[in-house]
C-alpha cells in the first residue's frame, strides 16, 4: 500500500487532469475524477489529503455547494481544497466559494507542486487530526462538545471502543491493527453520514476509542448497524485457521497465555434532552461510564445512559 498523501483531482478537462498528474505522480497518489458528483463516495470512505478542483464559469451550482458543504463540516473541514482558475475568471466574493488556495492555469507547471505541498503543510499546523485515520483528534472533539453544548443544542455523544484488541496486536503485529482500525473509523463515518448527512460528528481519540455526535433519534439505530457490519467484517482480518476457531491465542495484561474472542465493539451513549450538562467533560464522562458498562455485560454490545433508557443489542 502507497505511503504517498493522496491527492483527488476533479476536472472536465482531461488535457488539464493530465497535466497536473504528471507533475505530482512522483510526490503524490493521485486519484482522477471528471466531476464533482463521481467523487463524492471517494471522499467520504477514504478522506483523502488534499481535493484540487477545475472551477470555470460553467462549473454548476452543485459543485461549488457541495465544495462549501465539505468545507463547512467539522469532519472535512480540514480537508484543504486547491481552486484552479483560468486566467480570465474572476471570483467576485470569496465566501461564496471556501476554498483554501487557488492557482492559474498558466502557472500551473511552475507553481503547481509548491502550492499543493504549503496547503496540506498549512492544514497540518491549523488543524489537528489522527494520523492514521483522518478523523478529528481531541482537541477537535472537545470543541464539538463544548460548542454544542453552550448553544444549548440537543444531541447524543456515543463512545466506542474495541474489545479484545490488545491480543489482536500482540498475535498479528500493528500493522495489521492498523487496518482494523481504518476499517473501523470509516465503518463508524459512513454509517453516521449516512443516517445524519448534516450535523453529525465523528472523532479519533486513539488507539481504538472513537466518537460520534447525532441527533438523539438516530443513535440507537446507527450503532446498531455499527455492532452488526463490524461483527460480519471483522473475521476477514484473521487468518483462515483462527477464523475457523473463532479465537486466538495470546497473551494477557499478566503475561500468561490464554485464548481470546474475536475482536468485538462495544457502543456507550448519553444524551441531554432530559439530563443537562454545561461542560464537556461532564457528558464525556457518563459517555464513558456507559461504555465501561457495555463492556461489563459481555461487550459487543451497546448502552445509553440508563437515568433516561438503555437498549442492549
Amino acid at each position: 500500500m502507497s505511503s504517498l498523501n493522496t491527492v483527488v483531482v476533479i476536472s472536465r478537462d482531461m488535457v488539464l487532469t493530465s497535466i497536473m498528474d504528471r507533475i505530482l505522480k512522483d510526490s503524490y497518489r493521485v486519484v482522477d475524477f471528471s466531476n464533482m458528483q463521481s467523487s463524492l463516495d471517494y471522499i467520504y470512505n477514504s478522506i483523502p489529503d488534499m481535493l484540487i478542483i477545475d472551477i470555470g464559469t460553467d462549473t454548476d451550482d452543485f459543485t461549488v455547494n457541495i465544495v462549501n458543504e465539505l468545507k463547512g463540516d467539522p469532519i472535512f473541514g480540514q480537508l484543504p481544497v486547491l481552486a484552479i482558475f483560468d486566467d480570465r475568471f474572476v471570483i467576485q466574493d470569496w465566501d461564496s466559494l471556501l476554498v483554501d488556495d487557488y492557482l492559474r492555469k498558466s502557472c500551473l507547471e511552475m507553481e503547481l507542486l509548491t502550492k499543493v505541498g504549503l496547503c496540506m503543510h498549512r492544514a497540518e499546523r491549523t488543524i489537528e487530526v489522527n494520523p492514521l485515520t483522518r478523523l478529528p483528534g481531541n482537541i477537535a472533539i472537545i470543541k464539538q462538545i463544548q460548542k454544542r453544548l453552550d448553544a444549548g443544542d440537543i444531541f447524543a455523544l456515543a463512545y466506542a471502543d474495541l474489545d479484545y484488541f490488545k491480543p489482536y496486536n500482540d498475535r498479528y503485529g500493528f500493522s495489521r491493527g492498523d487496518e482494523v482500525l481504518k476499517m473501523l473509523g470509516r465503518l463508524i463515518l459512513n454509517i453516521v453520514k449516512g443516517k445524519q448527512p448534516h450535523g453529525s460528528f465523528v472523532g479519533h481519540i486513539g488507539g481504538d476509542d472513537f466518537v460520534f455526535i447525532m441527533d438523539s433519534g438516530y443513535i440507537e439505530d446507527a450503532s446498531r448497524e455499527i455492532l452488526d457490519n463490524f461483527n460480519k467484517i471483522i473475521p476477514t482480518f484473521y487468518d483462515a485457521e483462527d477464523r475457523v476457531r473463532g479465537f486466538i491465542e495470546s497473551v494477557d495484561r499478566e503475561g500468561n497465555k490464554r485464548t481470546f474472542p474475536l475482536i468485538g465493539i462495544s457502543i456507550g451513549a448519553v444524551h441531554n434532552k432530559i439530563r443537562k450538562f454545561s461542560h464537556y467533560g461532564e457528558i464525556a464522562e457518563v459517555a464513558s461510564e456507559m461504555k465501561k458498562y457495555a463492556k461489563c455485560t459481555g461487550g459487543g454490545c451497546f448502552r445509553v445512559d440508563k437515568r433516561q433508557h438503555e437498549f442492549a443489542h
